[in-house]
Order: structure tokens, then sequence, then C-alpha cells
């Protein structure tokens, strides 16, 4: 079992930056592939970002990649998620997600959060 959850949420203009964090306890965090997920009001929950057991490999949404890093760091049993150049169409809810296996994908998910809700004004 794993719990899941986020921080760092909150309004900013666009343009701006955004970090979030998600603290995980329960199980070795190392054991699972994490992932970035949101979902705006009346869409369906996307893929934002993923990243590997130890970290070594990334991948992102064709619509956050090169604004958006996602990183972890195993020994604080923390993800993270580094948003850059924020724009409108960025607001949703986020959740983290963690899965064992690698690629990442929603329909392999085994926990989420309970998200944090990021806002950008135009």
């Amino acid at each position: 079992q794993v719990q899941l959850v986020e921080s760092g949420g909150g309004l900013v203009q666009a343009g701006g930056s955004l970090r979030l964090s998600c603290a995980a306890s329960g199980r070795t965090f190392s054991s699972y592939a994490m992932g970035w997920f949101r979902q705006a009001t009346g869409k369906e929950r996307e893929f934002v970002a993923a990243i590997s057991f130890n970290g070594g490999s990334t991948y992102y949404a064709d619509s956050v990649r090169g604004r958006f890093t996602i990183s972890r760091d195993n020994a604080k049993n923390t993800l993270y998620l580094q948003m850059n150049s924020l724009k409108p169409e960025d607001t949703a809810v986020y959740y983290c997600a963690a899965t064992d296996t690698y690629p990442v994908r929603m329909r392999d998910i085994d926990y989420w959060g309970k998200g944090t809700l990021v806002t950008v004004s135009s």
C-alpha cells in the first residue's frame, strides 16, 4: 500500500512557475515508477509526465515538453513537477500516481493521490 499526497498547487499568472511535490509513504518508493496526470474541468484525465524507478528515464506529453520537468528523490520519498512558462490551458487538478510498470500508462496505475489544483490566469 502506498499513500500519495500532492502539494504546491495554487494561482499563478501566465508565464509564471510552480513546483508540485508528491510525498509518498508506505511501501518502498523506489519500487514504483511515477507519473503526473491532470484533469481540467469537464475534460478527461490526461497524462503529463512520467519517470522511471530510479529517475534515469523520463518522458512528457507533447503539450508540456520543454516547459515541465519531472524528477524524484528516492531518499526523500518525493516526486516533483517543475512547471515553467505556464499557460491558462495548464489549469487543472494535478494528480501524482504510482505504478509497478514502466512506461507509465493510466490503465496500469496502482495508486493515486487526491490532487492539487493549479490555476493559471491570463
